[in-house]
């Protein structure tokens, strides 16, 4: 459930980069950030291509994952919080066997994936994770391969979710990747100030 700044609950771990802040909300069914659904814009991009090796990192309870795999997609879910994993796994019950506990820092995916499916994972990474994010994901997606999803952006600030202004996505993004959609999100999260999200395709290049 979502919570009021009033209600909010108090919780002892307030590193983003540790398991154990995730487990933590996962554990108290607190997930802000989650649409408990597939958006309508995401349905469209899938269905507009060939089922893909997909990767979703971070994937919390998967839903898209979900999805994906219920349409014969060949799709790996990751999540480094086991409670976030345990929490996928009842919500999407037999697709859920498509949810895995693992760190997309260290983690390569079978078959390797052509698309990287992005929603509040980069927005939920300390800053200081970023570049990792942008060498990793280029290094696991092969020339022509798609970083697709939702990027908050905006003034850098506190978070999480932590706001990225645009030139610093595409700073951390354009040495490896091309920028092929960009769009305001036709769903954004509630957590997300209003027009901060948007629905953007980034392909690989060359190497």
């Amino acid at each position: 459930m979502s919570a009021t700044e009033d209600s909010r609950p108090v919780f002892e771990t307030r590193n983003a980069a540790d398991a154990a802040f995730w487990d933590e909300r996962f554990a108290r069914n607190f997930t802000p950030w989650d649409a408990r659904g597939v958006p309508a814009e995401f349905q469209a991009f899938a269905q507009a291509m060939a089922p893909c090796s997909t990767l979703v990192p971070g994937c919390g309870n998967g839903w898209e994952a979900g999805w994906l795999a219920e349409r014969g997609w060949p799709v790996t879910a990751i999540d480094f919080s086991a409670e976030a994993v345990a929490s996928a796994r009842r919500a999407l019950g037999p697709a859920g066997a498509v949810v895995q506990e693992a760190d997309f820092f260290d983690f390569t995916p079978e078959p390797p994936c052509t698309l990287i499916y992005e929603r509040a994972f980069l927005c939920a990474l300390p800053p200081a994770l970023r570049e990792s994010y942008g060498e990793r994901a280029a290094a696991l997606l092969p020339p022509g391969g798609l970083l697709a999803g939702y990027f908050f952006i905006g003034d850098a600030r506190g978070g999480p979710p932590f706001a990225m202004p645009e030139s610093d996505l595409n700073a951390l993004l354009s040495p490896a990747f091309e920028q092929i959609e960009d769009r305001p999100s036709a769903a954004p999260l509630p957590v997300f100030t209003t027009g901060q999200e948007r629905w953007q395709v980034w392909r690989r290049r060359q190497a």
